[in-house]
C-alpha cells in the first residue's frame, strides 16, 4: 500500500504546492507517508476530485476499514434497553444504517492536521468526497445548532452520515443549552424516519470540544431517544470513546 500512499500524497501536493517545503525532509516509511497522507487530507479544501485520486483513496481507506474489524454492535451485545445499546469504541467501525457526527457549523469537516475530535476521524475514515458533498449542501451556508444533515459514508462500514451542530458551552449550563442538545438528537431521529433507516449510532455530542456536562448530556440523549422509540421500531446505540462515558451511560440504562 506504500505505493498508493506515495502516489495520493504526490496528487495532493500538486493541488496543494504551499505545503510541498514542509514534507521534504519527511522519510519515506509507510506509517509516516501515512501520516502525511491524513494531514493533507484534513487541510485540503473543497474542491473537485481527480478520479485517479478517487480511486486509489477508496482502495486504500476500504482496506483499512476491514482490517479495523467491523462491528454490528446488535449482534455481538445485549441490549441495554429495548432497541437500546451501548457500545464502547471508534464509530467509524459501525455496522448501521447512519452514524452521527458532531460537526462544527460550516458542515466541512475539521482542518487541523490529526486533530482527536470525532468530526476529524470520521471524515479522515470516509474520504475527501464527504467534505465536497457537504460543501455542495451548504454552499457557504452554516448549519444551525441542533439541525442535522445527511450524506452518504463513502468508505466506512455504515450507509449514512448524519451531520449535527451541537451547542458550544463557555458559561454555566442553560436550559437552552439543553433544548439545543435535544434538538440535535431529535433532528437526527427525524433523519432516521425520513430516510426509512433501520439503526443509529450516536456520539456523544458536544461532550468534547464543545464542552457540554457528560452526564447532563447524556441524561438529555436517554431520554429523547426513549421518547422516539415509544413511536418507531428502531435500533439506537449510544457509541461512547471515553471509560468516563461509558459509566455515566451504564448506570443511567441499568
Amino acid at each position: 500500500m506504500l505505493n498508493i500512499v506515495l502516489e495520493l500524497n504526490d496528487i495532493l501536493l500538486n493541488e496543494m504546492p504551499q505545503y510541498k517545503s514542509e514534507t521534504k525532509s519527511i522519510p519515506k516509511t509507510y506509517d509516516e507517508q501515512r501520516g502525511l497522507l491524513r494531514s493533507l487530507m484534513n487541510v485540503r479544501p473543497p474542491m473537485p476530485l481527480r478520479k485517479r485520486f478517487i480511486l486509489l483513496q477508496d482502495k486504500l481507506l476500504s482496506q483499512e476499514t476491514i482490517q479495523k474489524h467491523v462491528i454490528d454492535v446488535t449482534k455481538v451485545i445485549a441490549p441495554s434497553n429495548p432497541n437500546i445499546y451501548l457500545w464502547k469504541g471508534d464509530i467509524t467501525r459501525l455496522k448501521v444504517d447512519a452514524i452521527v457526527n458532531a460537526a462544527n457549523s460550516a458542515l466541512l469537516g475539521c482542518f487541523i492536521p490529526h486533530h482527536r475530535c470525532i468530526d476529524n476521524a470520521i471524515h479522515s475514515a470516509a474520504g475527501l468526497q464527504l467534505r465536497q458533498d457537504c460543501h455542495e449542501i451548504m454552499l457557504g451556508q452554516h448549519e444551525k445548532t441542533g439541525g442535522a444533515k445527511i450524506t452518504p459514508a463513502y468508505n466506512l462500514p455504515s450507509k449514512y452520515i448524519i451531520h449535527t451542530v451541537g451547542p458550544i458551552i463557555s458559561a454555566p449550563l442553560t436550559t437552552n443549552d439543553c433544548d439545543l442538545l435535544a434538538n440535535c438528537y431529535k433532528s437526527c431521529l427525524d433523519m432516521v424516519v425520513q430516510h426509512n433507516l433501520n439503526s443509529i449510532a450516536f456520539c456523544c455530542i458536544s461532550t468534547g470540544e464543545f464542552k457540554f456536562p457528560n452526564r447532563e448530556a447524556a441524561q438529555i440523549a436517554i431520554k429523547v431517544v426513549k421518547n422516539f422509540l415509544k413511536s418507531w421500531e428502531k435500533e439506537v446505540v449510544f457509541c461512547v470513546f471515553k471509560e468516563i462515558d461509558y459509566e455515566i451511560y451504564n448506570e443511567l440504562l441499568s
